[in-house]
């Protein structure tokens, strides 16, 4: 199993297939717009335009589990995110992330765990790195700043 047996929904209630971004690098992420980590939109954007046309997409998932912190409707958090970050990357619907609600990508995704990890999604911001065969690589807390770990996406997009 990879990434790409997952379809999720986009903002405008289409079903899509992950199988759209075979061969690509990928940085999935549970996000909220009123969180202490969310000027981490900046840096992300960052990353997107620096290194989107070698093959590298973020794919961001709004959730709302984490003490309420993507409030508002996914047009209203997709304004926030274009009008105050100027994101471009892919945002999809609103998600569950935990629990028995969460979308099967994030079931997927936190048993896909290295070794004394989480198994479980803590907080707004955990990112997971993909490689091109869908597989996750690595796992960063919400803590952990993109411009920590560009260099492991740069290496991920060399192979």
């Amino acid at each position: 199993m990879s990434v790409y047996d997952f379809n999720v929904m986009c903002q405008n209630g289409e079903e899509i297939s992950l199988s759209n971004y075979k061969g690509k690098v990928l940085l999935i992420v549970n996000t909220a717009t009123k969180c202490g980590f969310t000027p981490q939109y900046d840096a992300l954007e960052k990353m997107y335009e620096e290194l989107k046309d070698e093959g590298f997409e973020i794919l961001d998932f709004p959730c709302n589990q984490f003490l309420h912190q993507a409030p508002g409707s996914d047009e209203e958090i997709n304004k926030v995110c274009q009008l105050k970050f100027n994101t471009k990357f892919q945002r999809f619907k609103k998600v569950d992330v935990k629990g028995d609600n969460a979308i099967p990508l994030y079931k997927w995704l936190i048993c896909q765990n290295e070794k004394g990890k989480a198994k479980s999604i803590k907080w707004n911001f955990t990112k997971f790195l993909i490689n091109r065969n869908g597989e996750v690589v690595e796992r960063y807390a919400p803590m952990t700043k993109p411009e920590k770990f560009i260099d492991r996406v740069k290496e991920e997009l060399k192979k």
